[in-house]
């Protein structure tokens, strides 16, 4: 299993709007706003590291409103 968070930076006032797609996708398991250099953290459990990098590039960055993303790959059990 892995685990992962992917950090979203959005556009001005886009964050509660792009919650609920986010936490649609299938290998997230939580997301939340949060306050500081990203808008949002979705937390991510997968079999392989291909789907986290899937989640991040295909479908998260392809919602219109979201600016950036940052992936962080957990490396404990």
């Amino acid at each position: 299993m892995v685990h992962a968070f992917i950090m979203v930076k959005t556009g001005a006032g886009e964050s509660e709007r792009l919650l609920g797609p986010i936490r649609d996708f299938e290998t997230v398991t939580e997301a939340h706003i949060v306050a500081g250099a990203y808008d949002v953290i979705a937390e991510v459990d997968t079999d392989a590291v291909y789907e986290v990098l899937k989640t991040a590039s295909s479908r998260v960055q392809s919602l219109e409103g979201v600016a950036d993303t940052k992936t962080y790959i957990s490396l404990d059990d």
